[in-house]
């Protein structure tokens, strides 16, 4: 009984931490002001002329559609869509017999065996057609587009496999059976609507969008600010539930059962 509870007043803090969190980027989001491009051009261009050049720095949101690189868009590696950015994670399903108590036992467990996010930079672009470069820095955008969930069953072939064109490593040896592979992926087309929490810099010459250098949240989203704000409100409440719970529950065993 009092593991029980010792494992509740665990979950009790991470929940606490996380909601924490929660509420530093709800704060974050309703203390930063979103700002047009010609307007962060203007307070970059007062740094300038105080002889600050290469070294604006300002917390800011920004709001446009999602737009490729100079060297153009993304091909993404299952669906072969274009895009901005993309991810995809490929997962393995397999079959292990395992032997106790003299009785042959199956289990089903799952590896994953492939993933990748891309990392080029893409940008914001405003309806006057301005735009500013959103470096993404291996931040996962949030409510991106589900281009693939597919799973394929193995064809039972020894050796390597390659499927939508990603090669995945032979798995001789394993002492167990491959039933399938589990394909996903995401991405950011190009033209799609993006919220950008972050710190707006000019190290490289043009304004770049980012995450903050020091502390500070970054967030990438197609959800608009209000459904974000909306989004973290409701799970504060849910955690702030939980934490209270799972902190009198935990309590409540780790006592009974130190005194049991």
């Amino acid at each position: 009984m009092w593991i029980a509870g010792v494992l509740l007043l665990i979950v009790a803090v991470g929940a606490f931490f996380y909601m924490k969190h929660t509420r530093n980027e709800l704060h974050a989001m309703i203390g930063t002001e979103t700002l047009s491009i010609p307007e962060l051009e203007q307070y970059r261009s007062a740094s300038d002329g105080l002889g600050a050049t290469g070294t604006f720095r300002k917390l800011s949101e920004v709001v446009g559609a999602a737009h490729p690189r100079p060297e153009g868009p993304l091909t993404a590696e299952l669906s072969k869509v274009e895009c901005v950015w993309y991810r995809y994670r490929i997962d393995r399903h397999y079959e292990v017999i395992e032997y106790r108590d003299g009785k042959r036992h199956r289990r089903k467990r799952t590896e994953r065996v492939a993933e990748h996010t891309s990392s080029e930079g893409y940008a914001v672009i405003d309806a006057e057609g301005r735009t500013i470069e959103v470096d993404p820095n291996g931040t996962e955008p949030d409510g991106v587009e589900q281009t693939v969930s597919r799973f394929e069953p193995h064809g039972g072939k020894e050796g390597g496999v390659e499927l939508f064109g990603i090669a995945l490593p032979a798995l001789l040896g394993r002492g167990d059976s491959t039933i399938g592979y589990d394909y996903k992926e995401w991405v950011i087309r190009p033209g799609r609507r993006l919220y950008v929490l972050g710190e707006v810099h000019d190290r490289t010459g043009p304004l770049v969008i980012g995450k903050p250098a020091g502390k500070g949240h970054f967030i990438i989203s197609t959800r608009t600010e209000q459904e974000l704000r909306d989004s973290r409100v409701q799970r504060h409440k849910l955690l702030a539930i939980g934490t209270v719970a799972s902190t009198l529950l935990g309590l409540g065993l780790l006592v009974g059962g130190l005194f049991t």
